[in-house]
């Protein structure tokens, strides 16, 4: 892997973190396409530069003072369940999901299917939450649960979260903006659990890629978030469930001919 490889993955992170496309699964593939060496590091590295998008998250919200504390309780209540499943199924997902293209290409490809029925068929329910801090503490468990799904590679955690919090009732633009902040704890907790768990063993080279991939999805994420928030006030996610199906299907052609 080389800086080179580490400004590209950082890009590809930064744009796809937060739209409905399955940022990891991206990472996979186009780790693949470049041809860069399966190791630990690498998985590690594709965790820990999500954490440069999330952190686009603090300094739009946090510091526009749009992070209101009562909002605290439904964000903790979301978060446990990756908690609990991310500790029991740790193993099972770094070793046999991660770095793995054709569970990529069926999660993107079955993914997009479900977004455009899920978009075809919806109607927004009179009485739906608009506002973040009146989501109620089953919302926000029901909200958790759905992002569990993500941890499939390829599901895409922001797909998981919004379309979960659309079924249960929730305006587009709060549920997009609460899995935005959902994303910060749950990626902190990811990126924390994987340090340990690979005991930070990196060499000097490796940090300094760590840390290109960090900056370059954190200025990258910016824009996306931005781009997403006006994208939903006029648009449905059909045209990310198209995406997705392309993606998973030039892939198959690519990578898995």
């Amino acid at each position: 892997m080389t800086i080179c490889h580490a400004i590209i993955l950082g890009i590809v992170e930064g744009i796809t973190e937060f739209l409905p496309i399955s940022s990891t699964g991206h990472l996979i593939l186009v780790s693949d396409l470049l041809r860069i060496v399966k190791s630990d590091f690498l998985s590690s590295f594709e965790i820990g530069i999500q954490l440069g998008a999330i952190l686009s998250v603090v300094v739009l919200y946090v510091r526009r003072n749009t992070f209101r504390i009562n909002i605290l309780k439904p964000l903790v209540i979301a978060f446990l369940p990756a908690v609990f499943f991310g500790i029991l199924f740790y193993n099972l997902i770094k070793i046999y999901l991660l770095n793995n293209p054709s569970v990529v290409l069926w999660s993107l490809l079955i993914g997009g299917v479900a977004i455009i029925i899920f978009e075809l068929f919806y109607k927004e329910k009179a009485g739906s939450v608009d506002q973040i801090d009146r989501i109620g503490n089953k919302q926000a468990l029901t909200i958790g649960l759905f992002q569990c799904l993500a941890m499939i590679p390829g599901v895409s955690r922001a797909a998981a979260t919004i379309i979960g919090g659309l079924t249960i009732g929730l305006k587009r633009k709060a549920i997009v903006e609460f899995s935005f902040l959902l994303a910060i704890p749950t990626m902190l907790a990811a990126t924390g659990l994987d340090l340990v768990k690979t005991s930070i063993n990196f060499s000097v080279n490796e940090w300094t890629q760590l840390c290109v991939g960090f900056a370059v999805s954190f200025v990258v994420a910016l824009a996306a978030i931005k781009f997403l928030l006006k994208f939903i006030q006029n648009h449905s996610f059909i045209t990310f469930g198209i995406y997705r199906i392309i993606v998973a299907l030039l892939f198959w052609l690519i990578i898995l001919k």
